[in-house]
């Protein structure tokens, strides 16, 4: 199976129309499934993997790079900068230098779906990639979903059920040696209405800081 899908994935009809569609309006674009941003060191460096939704119109689907490009990365980063996840300045653009460290970040859907919202059939086909990325990294110890679809689609690509692993903000839980990590997702929206302020956000990576810090220990 393979871990990122093919520049031109058709298994989504939707979303391989949508992107075709801004292929020829945006042809300097990324427009294709976004792949996982890994650290310098590789696979076998990821202690720690965040999972998005999935890449946004003028941000990933542009750029080529998750969380890059619009305001949702401009958080993300920052963040995984001041707790040691991240080397160099993010600039939003995917030549900017940055590093990560012992960390990857990927989405749950690869391909930007109209509206930002991916319906549920797209989220259970593009399992098929999520699970491998997961499987593939032997050290692994966190995993952040960012947003209840991130979370859910986490917790089936471990073929657990959902009902056991519920999502909440700031909530932990198990999955043999992988803590999940859950926050409400980074987006301008969540923001802007007051339902995730910085510290909230932080605060989620500051507890994965001290666990992973606790392992090593």
């Amino acid at each position: 199976m393979s871990v990122e899908p093919s520049p031109d994935c058709p298994i989504c009809t939707r979303l391989h129309d949508f992107i075709a569609a801004w292929r020829v309006k945006e042809p300097g674009w990324h427009n294709a499934p976004v792949p996982t941003f890994l650290p310098i060191g590789g696979i076998n460096q990821v202690q720690l993997l965040v999972v998005g939704l999935a890449p946004g119109l003028r941000g990933a689907n542009r750029t080529g790079r998750p969380f890059t490009g619009d305001y949702a990365g401009d958080l993300l980063y920052s963040t995984l900068n001041e707790y040691g996840f991240s080397r160099g300045t993010f600039a939003a653009r995917p030549d900017d230098g940055l590093q990560l460290i012992d960390a990857a970040i990927t989405n749950a859907v690869r391909c930007v779906p109209p509206e930002n919202r991916p319906v549920g059939g797209e989220i259970s086909n593009c399992r098929r990639f999520l699970t491998p990325t997961i499987e593939q990294f032997a050290n692994l110890r966190a995993i952040v979903t960012l947003g209840t679809i991130a979370h859910q689609s986490t917790i089936r690509a471990f073929a657990r059920p959902v009902a056991k692993f519920p999502f909440s903000h700031g909530g932990q839980s198990n999955i043999g040696n992988v803590r999940i990590f859950s926050s409400y997702h980074c987006s301008r929206y969540n923001t802007n209405t007051g339902r995730l302020t910085e510290p909230m956000f932080k605060g989620v990576f500051a507890e994965v800081r001290r666990y992973l810090d606790g392992i090593a220990g």
